[in-house]
């Protein structure tokens, strides 16, 4: 008669038993616990503090204990006291994520002989730490520390600092740290990763080289959300003729950069290699357009100023007289690249501006403007956030007039339009 719940716990046994805990710190927990939430085979993963000799810690008491040998300020009062960690509690299935591999992630994802520190995170709290549950473990930290520490030192880096103990206790983090970067989806991933990986393919030995000229250069990183966020809000409907590049920081040779790529995804506005503007973490759509038409109009310039400072050209302008009597295609946000306006809709409207009785469906935005003391509609482009213009209800045939700045356009012929468009 027990037979039946003895086999149920037999095989409920055999499906758990591969099942382990490993306890992990690689500098700030909101970023250590996103990269392990996101590998196959892991069955959960919990933020909170280990690796210290005090009761019950808090982050405002492992925030108060930390010590870093870099800041005097940054000092206990009790020299016996042992700071816990900032640590994610790890629990994998061993059959699907074998420890060995997980471990390598672990030194691949971070710096391990920064001490105290990862990135602008200083102090012990932040330290890089191996918190063992098992002797397999154990010996398995060993060895791929071991292994790393040689591919470190080929790539210039210094001694491994990161602690290897025994688990004692694992205390959990408050519940507002616990899936941080799930919950505030408008920041950035901390990337601490120095590049050196355990097999490197053909694929990660290849690097990116600058262009001649303007280009724009994307940072990314593996379980980043923010970089998902930015591919899908931005990178997926990019279509502005500078050249953009997605890649990883350690594939990138003869860049000049200022700002280091600390997070991701790190954007840089390039020129002739050299960095004219960065931005770290996630740029929503508008941003990113505004600081791509400093780069492509140049800060300044009257085609920026109209642009973004609601700026206008005078009438009869050259670049008017290039385009009142192009040939049979469409105008294109210089900025975005984006498709405007449409020859078959242009007229002479004797004004001195571009005219056109409409835009192309979905691609401007009108808001009232009362600057000036006038009453006028703005037309801005969609996409970009750049000032084209005002309509005016003053066209022939009781049509509107859309006056737009050519300046802040560029022309294509339709033969050489890489999209189809619907006729009107």
């Amino acid at each position: 008669m027990y037979k039946l719940p003895l086999l149920l716990l037999i095989l409920s046994f055999s499906l758990y038993a591969k099942t382990q805990t490993i306890v992990l710190g690689g500098g700030c927990f909101w970023g250590v616990e996103k990269h392990f939430s996101n590998l196959k085979g892991v069955k959960d993963v919990r933020v909170g503090y280990a690796g210290g000799n005090y009761a019950d810690p808090t982050y405002k008491k492992v925030l108060a204990h930390r010590k870093n040998r870099f800041f005097s300020f940054l000092r206990d009062d009790d020299n016996a006291t042992i700071n816990h960690a900032e640590v994610v509690q790890v629990v994998y299935d061993d059959a699907i994520l074998p420890t060995k591999k997980l471990l390598q992630s672990f030194w691949e994802m971070h710096d391990p002989t920064q001490g105290d520190r990862q990135g602008n995170d200083v102090g012990n709290n932040y330290r890089s730490i191996i918190l063992y549950t098992t002797p397999k473990q154990k010996e398995l930290a060993l060895q791929t520390k071991q292994t790393y520490q040689k591919l470190l030192y080929e790539h210039g880096y210094g001694k491994i600092t990161t602690q290897i103990k025994k688990l004692e206790k694992f205390y959990e983090a408050e519940a507002y740290h616990q899936d941080y970067l799930e919950k505030n989806p408008n920041g950035y991933c901390p990337n601490h990763a120095t590049g050196v990986l355990f097999q490197n393919t053909q694929k990660d030995k290849t690097f990116i080289y600058p262009f001649k000229g303007k280009e724009i250069i994307v940072i990314t990183s593996q379980n980043c959300p923010f970089c998902q966020k930015f591919k899908h809000d931005v990178l997926e409907n990019y279509h502005a003729s500078l050249p953009l590049r997605v890649t990883q920081a350690d594939k990138l040779k003869n860049f000049q950069l200022k700002t280091p790529p600390i997070g991701t995804p790190a954007i840089y506005f390039i020129n002739n290699a050299k960095e004219e503007y960065a931005h770290i973490g996630y740029m929503d759509e508008q941003s990113f357009y505004k600081a791509l038409g400093m780069l492509k109009l140049g800060k300044g310039s009257q085609a920026y100023d109209i642009a973004f400072n609601k700026s206008t050209e005078s009438r009869f302008c050259r670049q008017y007289d290039m385009f009142k009597h192009t040939p049979d295609g469409v105008f294109v946000d210089k900025i975005s690249g984006d498709i405007l306006f449409d020859t078959r809709e242009r007229f002479n409207s004797g004004s001195g501006w571009l005219s056109f009785f409409k835009p192309v469906d979905g691609a401007v935005i009108e808001k009232e403007d009362n600057s000036y003391g006038m009453h006028r509609v703005e037309i801005i482009a969609k996409k970009s956030g750049a000032h084209l213009g005002h309509v005016f209800n003053d066209a022939p045939h009781g049509k509107r007039r859309y006056c737009i700045n050519a300046t802040v356009l560029e022309f294509v012929k339709r033969e050489d339009l890489n999209v189809t468009m619907q006729k009107k």
